[in-house]
């Protein structure tokens, strides 16, 4: 049996398993987090190309979310040193900032999560450096209109399993494989809460959507086979078969006749090609 609970003044911030169901408060502090990572995702625009590292990337990211007026919730997160993970062509997600530097081809996720005030604005979004291969930009558009499609299918009285059937319907089209190891996420002033997100699943299934839930939708899909692998850093996840990926992510909170997308680009800039 799923479990709801009003946020008020004495909700223990800790997460307890039960879904959490904010009020205008919650909102406005979701809009503020939410405006500053998607600010940040698009001034990287012009700094994502071929010969940077992904050092230099991690160090706007931080300056900006500090000018911004948040901190990096990544930050020395579970041992964490980086203010955002960069994740590059097989890369799954939580790639390591590092002297690694990007090269002409290449796909780039980058996820950002900078703290606003006590609350969280976690995002993430595609980036193509220099000329890129046909397929690879196939995928990139692939995962967008899956993340794009699953958020349709956000607002009370559906389920998460609606999203997920969403998602793994239009990626699966395309026979790409869609990531079971790695989920969204509720948020807000919780990190990572309940309720999970999977991006893989059954109409009709899994807690019922209630408005004032906040949780991220960040589907991964892979060109080949779904399967991922760990590596010995413990942060870096990859495709066992060494095909590319993709991810795309938003927050956004359940209202009384749909969703609000807390991370939408104040630019435009929510898919490449970017024009900025």
């Amino acid at each position: 049996m799923t479990e709801y609970v009003a946020v008020t003044a004495d909700t223990p911030l800790a997460r307890t398993g039960a879904i959490k169901l904010h009020g205008p408060d919650g909102f406005a502090g979701m809009r503020r987090a939410g405006r500053l990572a998607a600010e940040i995702l698009d001034a990287l625009v012009p700094h994502v190309v071929s010969g940077v590292t992904t050092a230099e990337l991690d160090d706007i990211v931080r300056e900006m979310t500090l000018a911004g007026g948040g901190v990096p919730a990544t930050l020395g997160y579970r041992g964490y040193t980086h203010s955002c993970c960069i994740s590059i062509n097989h890369v799954v997600c939580h790639g390591i900032p590092s002297e690694r530097t990007l090269k002409d081809g290449d796909i780039v996720n980058i996820d950002v999560t900078p703290m606003v005030d006590g609350w969280h604005g976690d995002t993430s979004r595609m980036y193509l450096v220099g000329d890129v291969a046909l397929k690879a930009k196939r995928l990139v558009d692939v995962t967008y209109e899956s993340l794009m499609l699953g958020i349709a299918q956000a607002r009370p009285g559906n389920y998460l399993g609606d999203i997920s059937h969403a998602i793994q319907t239009h990626a699966e089209k395309h026979r790409f494989g869609v990531v079971r190891d790695f989920c969204g996420h509720g948020l807000g002033q919780v990190f990572h809460d309940a309720p999970e997100v999977v991006h893989v699943g059954r109409p009709k299934t899994g807690p019922m959507l209630k408005p004032g839930m906040f949780f991220t939708i960040e589907p991964m899909i892979n060109i080949g086979r779904p399967d991922v692998k760990l590596l010995d850093d413990g942060w870096t996840a990859v495709t066992r078969d060494r095909s590319l990926s993709a991810q795309f992510e938003h927050s956004i909170g359940i209202t009384e006749d749909g969703c609000e997308i807390f991370t939408t680009s104040p630019k435009g800039l929510d898919r490449p090609p970017y024009a900025a």
